[in-house]
């Protein structure tokens, strides 16, 4: 473990999003592994923290409770970043809610990345679907369209990284080589 006060630098927040099953928490968990000082945060955690009155996210009445994790989520980011941390923000953060991180980035002066993990559909219906976690989104329709979602990125096409035909190995390596080059950075 390494001292908080070790160096003196600003870290920097990479959003890895993409459809369920593009593997966003194993990269984004491997990736971190990989930094000297990181944290992983799993946005799904911060999903789960609402005891009473959560609308699955997926669902278009979930819109306000999304927005709210969403913030809540990009300031626990940027609360790392500017205390020296690299951060690996997983979770399905589509462009839509891209605000509330480039507002942070902006206040705070720190660094963002965005890499979309998209297999293409038939390997992320087969991911997805064979997915055993309790609360895993196991559903085709709503992966379809989250697929979807993801398919047409227009700017942000320069970060997606097709994971159809890679193995866990070289997804991280590719992801890690992108992140600390800057190909990522928005």
């Amino acid at each position: 473990m390494h001292a908080v006060g070790r160096r003196a630098r600003t870290g920097r927040v990479t959003v890895v999003t993409g459809p369920p099953g593009a593997g966003k928490t194993t990269i984004a968990r491997l990736v971190a592994d990989k930094l000297e000082l990181s944290v992983h945060l799993h946005a799904d955690d911060f999903w789960r923290c609402i005891r009473q009155g959560a609308v699955a996210p997926h669902l278009p009445e979930a819109h306000h409770q999304n927005t709210i994790v969403i913030g809540v989520l990009a300031q626990s980011a940027f609360g790392y970043a500017a205390g020296g941390y690299d951060v690996i923000c997983d979770g399905i953060i589509g462009p839509w809610f891209l605000d509330a991180f480039r507002a942070m980035s902006t206040t705070n002066r720190i660094d963002l990345h965005y890499l979309v993990l998209r297999p293409d559909e038939s390997a992320t219906l087969r991911r997805a679907t064979s997915r055993t976690s309790a609360d895993a989104l196991t559903e085709p329709e709503p992966i379809r369209s989250l697929h979807h979602q993801f398919s047409n990125l227009d700017a942000l096409e320069a970060h997606v990284l097709d994971t159809s035909h890679m193995n866990v190995a070289t997804t991280v390596e590719v992801a890690l080589r992108g992140i600390t080059t800057g190909r990522y950075r928005l």
